[in-house]
């Protein structure tokens, strides 16, 4: 048998390892990104190195050990936002090809 996805309209961001878009895409995933002290600046600064030599990691719905998987966003990649609220990194060329922009 052949099926096809259903038609359904998904957030993402584009996450381009820039620190405006780490913040973004940190905040997409409804994580709390305060830089207004100095200190946290600077923390905020070596996180953004740090992800943009590794990835960034984000934790799925699937089953891991503790009931989440581990994936890493390289730079580039998408990040969305799944129909269950679950978030996941997606390669720009499978991206492209599977989503389209919404009105």
């Amino acid at each position: 048998m052949k099926y096809k996805k259903k038609p359904v309209v998904v957030d993402a961001i584009k996450w381009d390892g820039s620190r405006k878009s780490t913040k973004e895409v940190l905040e997409f995933m409804g994580q709390k990104v305060d830089t207004r002290l100095q200190i946290s600046c600077d923390k905020f600064d070596e996180y953004v190195d740090h992800v943009n030599q590794n990835g960034l990691t984000i934790y799925t719905l699937e089953d891991g050990s503790d009931g989440r998987a581990k994936h890493v966003a390289s730079l580039g990649d998408y990040v969305i936002k799944g129909i269950q609220g679950e978030f996941y990194p997606c390669k720009p060329d499978i991206f492209l090809a599977t989503y389209e922009e919404a009105e």
